[in-house]
Parts: C-alpha cells; sequence; structure tokens
C-alpha cells in the first residue's frame, strides 16, 4: 500500500498541515526548521513520494473555485451560487460547478476531482444527512484537501471541521409558528422532507416544539416524510387530500418552498381553494415565488448574500478553529395565510 502524506504525519508527530507545507511549501506560511527535519525524516524513513500536484496546489493554484450544490435546478442553489459567482468574479476567478443530486458518494468524487484540478478553493452548498459515516469520509477529504493549500468553506450544518455558513431553522420556524398561531391557526399539518436530512429535521423540530408549546400541537400522522422537491410536496398533499387529512387542517407548512410549489398544486387538483380551504407556508423565499398566486408566506434567507459569504470564507487564510457564521431567516406574511376569523 502507497505511503500517504497521513503517514508522514503520524510518523513525524505532526499535523497533516504542517507535513503538507515542510514537504510540498506553501505560499503564505512556512514550518519552524525543527520540525521540518522531524517531517523530513520520518518522510526518508517511510520512503514517501511527494504527490507533485500537492506541491503545486501548495505553490500556485489554479484560478478556479469549485461550487458542489445538492440541485442546481432548485431555485435555492442557484441563487447562492449566483452569489459565489459574483463574489469570485470580484476576485478575479472563475467557478465550476457540480451537482450531485443529493448523493453522498458523488459529493466525495467532485471534491477528489477538484482536488486534482489544482482549484483554489471547495465550496459546498446543501444540509447535511444524518450519515456519520459519510460524514467522516466527507470531513476526511476536505481535510487532505486543506493540507495542501486549498480553501473550503461550507453552507450547511458545521459537522465538516470547516469554515461553515449554517442557517438558524429551529429558531427561524419557532418564529414562524409563533407568528401563524397569532393569526389564528390552530391546525397544521406538515411536510416534512426526508427523514434523514438535518435541515428538513430541524425545520419541522423548530415549527413542531413550538407549536406544541402553545397548545397546538401537530399529530404525528399528519408530518408526511418525502423528498426535498417540488414532487415531494405535492405527493405529500395528495396523500393528505386522499386520506380527507386535508378536511380538518388549516395550514400546511412546507420545510422548502419548492415543495410548498408543489403542494399548492396538489390542494388545487383536489378540488381546494388557496387560502379559502387551506392556507400555506414555505421556507426559503426563493426568487420564483414572484410568480405563485397567492404569494406564498414563506421565510426569508439571504441567499445571495449568503452566496458571497461563503465564497469570501474559502478564499480568505484559514484559521486554527472553524469559523462558525450564523445566518437568521425572516418571516414573511403573505397572502397564503390570511388572518382568520
Amino acid at each position: 500500500m502507497a505511503v500517504t502524506l497521513s503517514d508522514v504525519a503520524r510518523e513525524a508527530g505532526v499535523s497533516l498541515a504542517t507535513a503538507s507545507r515542510a514537504i510540498n511549501g506553501s505560499a503564505d506560511r512556512t514550518v519552524r526548521t525543527d520540525l521540518r527535519e522531524r517531517v523530513l525524516a520520518a518522510a526518508e524513513r517511510l520512503r514517501y513520494s511527494p504527490d507533485a500536484n500537492a506541491q503545486a496546489m501548495a505553490r500556485g493554484r489554479t484560478i478556479a473555485i469549485g461550487l458542489i450544490v445538492h440541485e442546481i435546478a432548485d431555485a435555492y442553489f442557484s441563487t447562492i451560487a449566483s452569489g459565489v459567482t459574483s463574489a469570485a468574479e470580484r476576485a478575479g476567478l472563475v467557478v465550476t460547478l457540480a451537482s450531485t443530486d443529493r448523493d453522498t458518494a458523488r459529493e466525495l468524487t467532485f471534491v477528489d476531482l477538484m482536488q486534482r484540478q489544482r482549484a483554489r478553493a471547495i465550496i459546498l452548498v446543501g444540509g447535511r444527512f444524518d450519515d456519520d459515516t459519510s460524514n467522516d469520509r466527507l470531513a476526511a477529504a476536505l481535510a487532505e484537501y486543506r493540507s495542501r493549500g486549498g480553501g473550503v468553506a461550507v453552507i450547511g450544518q458545521p459537522l465538516l471541521g470547516v469554515d461553515t455558513v449554517t442557517i438558524q431553522n429551529r429558531a427561524s420556524t419557532r418564529d414562524l409558528a409563533h407568528q401563524l398561531h397569532g393569526l389564528g391557526y390552530r391546525r397544521f399539518a406538515v411536510l416534512a422532507g426526508p427523514e434523514n436530512h438535518l435541515t428538513a429535521r430541524e425545520r419541522v423540530e423548530g415549527f413542531r416544539d413550538a407549536l406544541a408549546e402553545l397548545g397546538a400541537p401537530v399529530p404525528r400522522d399528519l408530518v408526511i416524510h418525502g423528498p426535498f422537491t417540488r414532487d415531494g410536496g405535492y405527493d405529500g398533499t395528495a396523500e393528505l387530500a386522499s386520506r380527507g387529512a386535508l378536511e380538518d387542517v388549516e395550514l400546511v407548512f412546507a420545510v422548502n418552498d419548492v415543495m410548498a410549489v408543489g403542494a399548492m398544486a396538489a390542494a388545487r387538483a383536489a378540488g381546494l381553494s388557496i387560502p379559502g380551504d387551506v392556507a400555506f407556508a414555505g421556507f426559503d423565499d426563493i426568487l420564483t415565488l414572484r410568480d405563485i398566486t397567492p404569494s406564498l408566506t414563506t421565510i426569508r434567507l439571504p441567499l445571495t448574500d449568503m452566496g458571497a459569504m461563503v465564497t469570501e470564507m474559502a478564499l480568505s487564510p484559514a484559521k486554527d478553529e472553524p469559523r462558525i457564521v450564523p445566518v437568521d431567516g425572516e418571516v414573511i406574511l403573505r397572502d397564503s395565510t390570511p388572518r382568520l376569523r
């Protein structure tokens, strides 16, 4: 089995980043002489052969930023991508875009590909899944990439040991629940997205916990799991309609706007009026909501600004501890949730 840089770092008793700087060099950081000699001695003992690509990345990277998203057709991701490309252009860089279709194995593949292409930085956008094995593998791959001089930043949960822009999902949906309750709503259903998707889970938990505290708990059978897509929202609402559940529900909350749009279409297909028979709310405030009637109540995120922010983090010098930047959502009440008498 080939000796890796991690093996050398372990043998020398130093961090992976220190071993990389000692062997590959660095454009902006140096290694103490004694540590460098210790690393080089360990490399010689293990007969380690430096990676030419690693040395090139450490000393002179390309002008590309790798952007990895879950689904580029989703307006949430495309709006963030717009912010990334604008920030990259201001820095004189170009963006290479990859879409994983929410496949964690493809994330690893794209990280490896961008590392081999000597991308200046890698940005990942999308919530994590409840899968420690996949998250640990991705974290290790990003640590290896950073040890070779690349920058990394993420929009999602702070689980990968890198700079992260994290959305205050629970706090935002708690606020939404309180405001909807204040409008008179008491009977809710939730289109909850995938069970193992942490962003979806956080949004559902914040919403349900607040309503339970307010004395309007959401019954478990009215929490419908499905894909984080327009069709997921449509199918979940169609299921509720087929069970007759929508006759007793005053409002359906979908954990993202794309699902909410599909949900509203399904309600109309079932012969229901919006918001006369049932009200709807979503999360994200994607641009396509401008064309939805009635206008959708949602939680607004500064998506373009988030794209610029994560780009600046990925391109700035790394810190010893990952930087965590929280982003609050803002409840926007619109025509889909009128005040109940």
